[in-house]
This record gives C-alpha cells, structure tokens and sequence, in this order.
C-alpha cells in the first residue's frame, strides 16, 4: 500500500483518496463548447424548519432551454442516514457530487469508525463545489443545492444553503433555491412572521401542505418549475429530517395532502 493511500486512510478523506487516484472534476479549460440550451436542469427546491425537525422538498421537472426533458426528477437525494441535500442546477454535476459525498460519509465512518460531524459533512460539499468553480463559471455545471441534516452531536436539525462557489451559509429558519424560488421565498418569510403559527411551530402534516402549496405556486409563474400531475401521478418530492433520521412522505400521502392543499374553501 503507499503512503499516498495509507495518508488518505488514516485522514478517512475520501475525497482527497479521489484525487490521490486520478479522480478529479474536469478542467474547465478542457470541456468542449456546449449549447447551454441543451442542458438539463432542475428546479425548484426549498427547506424549512418545523416542529419535529426540517423538511425538505422539490418539484420534479427537469428542463433544457425552453423544452421539458423529464417529470419525474429527483432532487431530494439521501447522503446518508441522517441528511439530505436538495438540488437546482445540472442534474448530471449535482448527482455526481451526492454520490461522492454518500461515498465520502460512509468511508469515513468505516475508516475512523465514528461517523463524520456535521461541520465535517458541511465542509465537504463546500469543497466539491469549490473543485466545481470553472465548471459554474463556464454555466455548464453550475449546482445551488441545499443541505439540511441532524446534528447528532447538539440534538439539532440544521439546514445550510450554498452560493455556487463553494460558500456556506447556515439557516435558522427556511430557504429556497432553483428558478422558481424568488417566487416563494416571500410568502415563506410571510408565513413565518404572520401565518396561523411560525414555520418551527408546525407539524409535519403542516408543513407538507405548505410545501406543496408554495411549490405549487413557483410552477405557476415558473415555467421550469413542474406542477403537480394527479393525472400521471406526478406530485412533489417531501422528506423530513428528525432525531430518527430521513424519511421520505410516499406518494400516495403526498396525493392525499395535494387533494387536501389545493381544495378552495366553498
């Protein structure tokens, strides 16, 4: 074994064991011309904090230019027991970086036999994302995720945003990113300052139906941004973070509450 990888090992970097092996995100300077109305995108996601945790949702389009590429998106993506990140931007960037987060979590839980901390786990997409500048830069793999996890150290959910360089920002209350998002971020801040209750006061049931109602709403004045299709069984993707880890709410829930948050008061 060499020392290059008896280093990356006794660090339990996963990352850096990528790049000690060849692994790198391409060289800016080394990717071709490509016709930025050919690249898929997604949008829109959003984070919030309730009463029993954080909940974390997205819409399901996936578009390239002005044309709709797929409606089944998934941009709420598990890294590991415990967290979450939401994506906005190149589906193709973002995946690629989740993988290797979930890669980087468990390998250093095994290595160090102790699981990685929050601000650890904080830091590491900060430093993919970084790796990922040119790419941003150049707009053909520019990603605006949202990571929300439980921090099982202080008993805590948090909930971070990042711009596309790489810089972290906590968040004590909600956000939203992806290009429907200045849409709701208003009647988030509204409903968390004059709404029935703050946002942290809800319930999961809730949360959920403010979630799709805003998601709902961005897909209205956001052609990138999907809306509902109880026709083809196409509703937001919603998972919550708790003391107990990540769950997703199933679809047939989802469809229950989509009934239940669209129906007008006779």
């Amino acid at each position: 074994m060499s020392a290059s990888f008896s280093e990356s090992i006794a660090q339990g970097d996963f990352i850096d064991l990528l790049n000690r092996s060849g692994y790198s995100w391409p060289n800016p300077a080394q990717v071709p011309t490509v016709d930025k109305t050919q690249l898929t995108q997604g949008t829109t996601v959003l984070a919030f904090h309730y009463k029993d945790g954080v909940l974390v949702a997205g819409d399901r389009r996936a578009t390239a230019g002005n044309a709709i590429m797929y409606e089944r998106c998934d941009k709420v993506i598990p890294i590991d027991d415990y967290s979450l990140m939401a994506i906005a931007g190149v589906p193709a960037t973002a995946f690629e970086m989740a993988r290797v987060l979930s890669h980087n979590f468990e390998y250093y839980r095994r290595s160090q036999l102790q699981p990685l901390s929050t601000e650890g786990k904080v830091r590491a997409l900060s430093r993919l994302l970084k790796d990922n500048m040119g790419l941003a830069i150049q707009g053909v793999g520019a990603v605006s995720p949202i990571f929300a996890s439980f921090n099982q150290k202080t008993g805590a959910p948090v909930i971070y945003f990042y711009d596309l360089l790489g810089a972290q920002f906590e968040i004590r209350t909600h956000t939203a990113t992806g290009s429907g998002s200045p849409v709701i971020r208003g009647v988030l801040e509204h409903e968390d300052l004059w709404g029935e209750s703050p946002l942290a006061g809800r319930d999961e049931n809730d949360a959920a139906l403010l979630a799709i109602r805003l998601l709902q709403t961005a897909g209205r004045f956001d052609s990138a941004t999907g809306q509902a299709s109880p026709d083809d069984l196409i509703y937001p993707i919603i998972a919550c973070i708790t003391q107990e880890g990540y769950h997703f709410i199933p679809d047939e829930e989802v469809a229950a509450l989509f009934r239940q948050a669209v129906r007008r008061n006779s």
